[in-house]
C-alpha cells in the first residue's frame, strides 16, 4: 500500500512583520519629535537616512549633499580643472572644494585671474539652485609662511582674508545679476547670510613650509597657498525673530507717529 502524499509545506510565518513595521514607525515618530525640539546636524541626518535606506529598502536614495558634491565634481572635470581644484569631504562631513591660489589669483594679490571666472561661474550655478538654499558656504583663505608687506596687504592675514572675500563677493555679484526662478517660483542665488569669508594666513598649513634646517620647501609652500570653499548646513547666521508682542507695539508706535504728523 502506497504511503499517503506528504502535505504541502506551510508558508513561512510572517506575522512578525507587523510588529517590526510598528517598531520602525514608532522609531521614526520618535526621531521626528527630537528634530522638532532640537537643532540637528542635517548632514549627519542625511547619512543616517541613507544608511537606513540602504539596509531596509530596495530603492536607492541619494541625499542633496551627495547630489551637490557629484555636480561640483562634474564641474571640475568639465572645466578641465582637476589639477587645481579638488573636491572632497572634511571630518565633519562638509563638501570641500580646494582651489590652488596660484591658478586662481594673481601673485601677491586678491585679484582673480581671467581663467578662474568661468570656473567660479559654474560653481555658482550649482550652489545657487533653490534646491540647496539650506546649504551655507564658508570660504577660507590660506597662505604659506613667506611674509608679505604691501600697502594693501600688510601681512598674510589681510591677503588670505581678502582672497576669501573676493570669492564671496563673486557669488554675491552673480546673485545680484541672476533673475532666474525654478518651477516653484523660487529665486536662484546665494543669500548673503549664507556666506562667510575667513582668513587663516599661514596658521593651518597642509604640510610643512620648511625643512628641519629652516629652508623653504617650495612645493609644500605652493600647496599651502589655497582657498577652500566649505559647503554644509551648519548655521552661519540665524535671523533674528522679533516676538509678536514687540512687533505689534512697534506697529502701534508707527501708527501713532503718522497720526501726530
Amino acid at each position: 500500500m502506497a504511503a499517503p502524499p506528504s502535505p504541502p509545506p506551510e508558508p513561512p510565518d510572517e506575522s512578525w512583520m507587523a510588529t517590526y513595521a510598528d517598531a520602525i514607525t514608532l522609531l521614526m515618530a520618535f526621531f521626528v519629535l527630537l528634530v522638532s525640539f532640537s537643532k540637528v546636524d542635517l548632514d549627519m541626518l542625511d547619512k543616517v537616512a541613507n544608511g537606513v535606506a540602504e539596509n531596509f529598502s530596495d530603492t536607492p536614495t541619494e541625499s542633496k549633499q551627495n547630489v551637490l558634491q557629484d555636480a561640483i565634481k562634474e564641474t571640475v572635470i568639465n572645466e578641465g580643472a582637476d589639477d587645481v581644484a579638488k573636491v572632497a569631504t572634511d571630518a565633519v562631513g562638509s563638501i570641500t572644494l580646494e582651489l590652488d591660489s596660484g591658478a586662481f589669483f594673481r601673485p601677491g594679490s586678491a585679484e582673480l585671474v581671467e581663467q578662474a571666472i568661468p570656473f567660479l561661474e559654474q560653481v555658482y550655478d550649482e550652489i545657487a539652485t533653490p534646491l540647496y538654499k539650506d546649504f551655507n558656504i564658508t570660504v577660507e583663505g590660506h597662505t604659506d609662511d613667506e611674509p608679505i608687506s604691501t600697502d594693501r596687504f600688510p601681512s598674510n592675514w589681510e591677503l588670505s582674508g581678502n582672497r576669501a572675500a573676493t570669492v564671496v563677493r563673486f557669488f554675491l555679484s552673480a546673485t545680484s545679476q541672476d533673475d532666474r526662478t525654478d518651477i516653484n517660483k523660487q529665486p536662484y542665488g546665494v543669500a548673503k547670510n549664507r556666506l562667510r569669508a575667513v582668513g587663516y594666513a599661514d596658521t593651518q598649513p597642509k604640510m610643512p613650509n620648511r625643512d628641519e634646517e629652516g629652508f623653504a620647501i617650495v612645493e609644500n609652500q605652493r600647496a599651502n597657498r589655497r582657498v577652500i570653499i566649505r559647503i554644509n548646513r551648519q548655521p552661519i547666521y540665524e535671523e533674528l525673530k522679533i516676538p509678536k508682542f514687540r512687533r505689534k507695539s512697534r506697529e502701534l508706535r508707527r501708527e501713532s507717529v503718522k497720526i501726530e504728523s
